[in-house]
């Protein structure tokens, strides 16, 4: 697992004169925790219609997989991946977490996964309404808060091609995440202070916010209640949420900007599929931020791509003994 600890919390003061110089483009991925790998697939493959597009481990613990469920290609912005440990206890979903992973669905699509959802047994809300757009909340095997928003803004992004779930209802990518926090002002400084996000709705007490061109798979929702409990990690809980950044020269600015507000930032680790850096926001959410490139292609083609065990390059040495210690998937 990755760890990272927040270091002082200097230099979140809001200025209206600042302008922020972060790239940042939206949502890379996010990341959250599972129990058993192979009821996690088939959930997302075929519950939810997702693609499997990488099978790999993690790189901080090999004997455990890193399972990457996206778009045909494995675009950014599509791209939700779980850690899962057989046996880890369930977490509890608080603040000082990412508190729910929305996905964008097309307008008027929301009654097909209703049926479907009920068909298939799982949990799932009533419709509700926010910022004038129908969301349903559904939970996976291990409970982890899923959300799908019917969505009248363009989102011109094709889904995975499922033999379950048709074209017209399926997942786009993601439309946002929300934040769990009991005080949100030092966040939403950060955000707008520093990573460039703007404020763009605000209802009781969430608040919305998105960057550059704006629209599904850009926005990020703070939460704001004094009551929630602390955030237990564990099985369906969210570990980390990461932004995109287009490059190298974009990380190292972001990097560099982060350090100059007086955030504690880890240096750049090379994921082989990205490059990251990770930092925990003021409400002690782990932020990590990902370059768009070189992407899920480098080791496999786009269409073979989850079929193989992905290694990066100083873990490819021990292909055979990590290959064995991991469960079989289909």
């Amino acid at each position: 697992m990755t760890t990272f600890t927040a270091g002082p919390k200097l230099g979140l003061t809001a200025s209206p004169t600042r302008t922020a110089i972060m790239n940042l483009l939206g949502l890379h991925h996010i990341t959250a925790i599972a129990s058993d790998p192979r009821t996690n697939l088939d959930f997302y493959t075929r519950v939810l219609g997702l693609r499997f597009v990488k099978k790999s481990v993690n790189q901080d613990d090999p004997g455990t997989y890193h399972l990457y469920y996206g778009d045909y290609a494995g675009s950014p912005g599509t791209i939700l991946t779980f850690f899962p440990w057989a046996g880890i206890r369930v977490g509890r979903p608080g603040h000082g977490q990412a508190y729910a992973t929305a996905y964008s669905v097309p307008a008027g699509s929301l009654p097909f996964w209703q049926t479907r959802l009920a068909r298939l047994g799982v949990k799932h809300g009533a419709l509700e309404t926010r910022f004038g757009e129908q969301v349903l909340t559904l939970f996976d095997p291990d409970g982890l808060r899923l959300e799908l928003i019917a969505t009248a803004e363009p989102d011109p992004r094709a889904p995975a091609p499922s033999p379950e779930v048709p074209a017209a209802s399926a997942l786009r990518g993601f439309h946002g995440t929300t934040l769990g926090l009991v005080e949100a002002q030092a966040t939403s400084t950060l955000l707008t202070g520093t990573m460039g996000y703007r404020q763009v709705a605000q209802s009781g007490p969430r608040t919305r916010y998105t960057v550059a061109a704006g629209g599904p798979g850009t926005y990020v929702d703070l939460l704001t209640d004094p009551t929630l409990p602390r955030g237990l990690s564990g099985a369906g809980t969210i570990h980390h949420v990461a932004f995109r950044t287009p490059d190298d020269p974009a990380q190292e600015t972001a990097l560099a900007t982060l350090e100059s507000r007086g955030l504690a930032v880890s240096p750049v680790v090379d994921r082989a599929y990205f490059k990251s850096i990770y930092y925990r926001e003021p409400g002690g959410v782990l932020f990590e931020i990902a370059t768009d490139q070189p992407g899920f292609a480098i080791d496999e083609p786009v269409a073979s791509l989850g079929t193989r065990l992905g290694l990066p390059p100083r873990l490819e040495p021990h292909r055979a003994e990590i290959e064995a210690a991991l469960p079989p998937l289909r």
